[in-house]
């Protein structure tokens, strides 16, 4: 078998990299164990295509800071419905109907609707946009829940005002893992 030199040797594992500044390539055997690893750590990067698995991280933020981001305004009750079960049987598949009491008109619609899950590892479930052409500000959806939780449901006017409502859910199999 013929082996071109400046694509290294196949055979013995050696995969060419990237150029260096001074003209010297590396394999990626020179690279792992320039990094400190060898043995079962080089094999299983190496059958891993170089690739390292990046552990999960938890969300960093609540429902209310989440919320904080994405609506500037203080939500006050009221204009907004929020319709779900009181007891989901599975969590998996919870139907939600948002409305919200607006005119859509050019002066006066509504801008988004966002709806969390306090309890959810992520408790951002969806948001959704509209605009004065819409002529409803309505919106149905099947959302996923961990266990048992308060649904939070809050509207951004095209005035800047914010209106909310909240839910509480009872689920019998979380969704989530639960």
């Amino acid at each position: 078998m013929a082996v071109d030199p400046s694509k290294g040797d196949l055979s013995k594992g050696d995969v060419s990299g990237e150029d260096m500044s001074n003209g010297m390539r590396l394999g990626r055997r020179q690279v792992l164990l320039a990094a400190g690893i060898g043995g079962p750590a080089a094999a299983m990067a190496a059958a891993m295509g170089g690739f390292w698995p990046v552990p999960a991280r938890a969300t960093p933020q609540s429902a209310q800071e989440l919320l904080q981001k994405l609506v500037k305004a203080e939500p006050r009750e009221g204009r907004v419905t929020l319709k779900a079960p009181e007891i989901a049987e599975n969590g998996n598949t919870v139907p939600v109907t948002i409305s919200v009491d607006s005119p859509m008109t050019d002066k006066d619609y509504v801008k988004a609707v966002h709806l969390v899950a306090e309890e959810n590892p992520n408790p951002g479930l969806a948001s959704f946009n509209f605009t004065p052409a819409m002529g409803k500000a309505e919106v149905e959806v099947r959302v996923r829940m961990a266990r048992s939780q308060k649904l939070i449901a809050v509207a951004e006017m095209s005035d800047g005002s914010a209106w909310r409502a909240v839910r509480e859910v009872k689920v019998t199999i979380g969704g989530c893992g639960g």
